[in-house]
């Protein structure tokens, strides 16, 4: 490659990444602008939106809200999957062609529909979650089984699993044990991509939560949805504040993940 089409390379990815951050900026300067109206930039600059913002207690319970969703969600499938992913992959490898066409039907079922029949389902007994986050923890496992289910399989392709237990076969260890201590600590960067695209999208999932939970568990999305008629300011400041808030925990798990490299 030549020095000039190295150039004109970077200049094409300059300005890619440009048009994907337009709408982020714009955003963040309509959130700290005191006024924008009929002028290309704003009149004046001010901080009072954001403040407004972190300094209510309902929005920081419903960051609160989601976080923790987010957090048992992704806790949950991580501990039933990778056990059932290894024994699928180790002893039942048939079985992986069924759980391809199953992790697809989280996506065939529109949120809308699905949501009214587990709002029949569960409002009654024997289990009366509705309007509760147990009903949404596990309606995002099933959102996250795909991208877990995905990337972690791609990972086991990646590390040849038979070659390492059969190395740590060799060396004395059990199917368990070798499973715990050689495959588990390869796998760790598909869990973090898979964990890392779980949470991005279910941070910002509104329908089951909005149909299942609403206002009695606010989740952050709900929070934006109920204060769609305040101010555009204030709306653009918890925008920005919730973009900056997936940013941090993506920049924290990628830097936990290259310290344990």
């Amino acid at each position: 490659m030549t020095r000039g089409e190295r150039l004109w390379h970077r200049l094409m990815v300059a300005a890619l990444l440009l048009i994907l951050a337009l709408p982020l900026l714009a955003t963040l300067l309509y959130a700290i602008s005191s006024s924008w109206n009929g002028t290309i930039l704003p009149r004046g600059y001010t901080l009072r939106w954001l403040y407004a913002l972190w300094s209510d207690t309902r929005f920081l319970t419903a960051l609160w809200h989601s976080l923790l969703i987010c957090a048992g969600a992704l806790l949950f499938s991580l501990l039933l999957v990778l056990p059932a992913m290894f024994a699928i992959a180790w002893w039942l490898p048939k079985l992986d062609a069924l759980m391809n066409v199953l992790i697809l039907l989280p996506f065939a079922v529109p949120p809308v529909v699905s949501s009214v029949g587990l709002l029949q389902l569960y409002s009654g007994e024997p289990l009366m979650i509705a309007g509760t986050p147990w009903i949404l923890i596990g309606c995002y496992f099933t959102i996250a089984l795909p991208f877990i289910y995905r990337a972690i399989a791609n990972n086991m392709q990646a590390i040849n699993l038979r070659e390492l237990m059969d190395a740590a076969s060799l060396l004395g260890a059990s199917t368990w044990r070798a499973a715990l201590l050689v495959v588990l600590p390869n796998l760790r960067k598909g869990a973090t991509i898979a964990v890392l695209l779980s949470f991005s999208f279910l941070i910002g999932e509104f329908v089951f939560a909005n149909m299942l939970v609403g206002s009695r568990y606010e989740t952050l999305q709900v929070y934006l949805y109920n204060m769609r008629n305040g101010s555009g300011h204030f709306t653009s400041a918890l925008v920005i504040s919730y973009f900056f808030v997936v940013l941090l925990v993506t920049w924290l798990a990628n830097r936990l993940n290259r310290e344990r490299s």
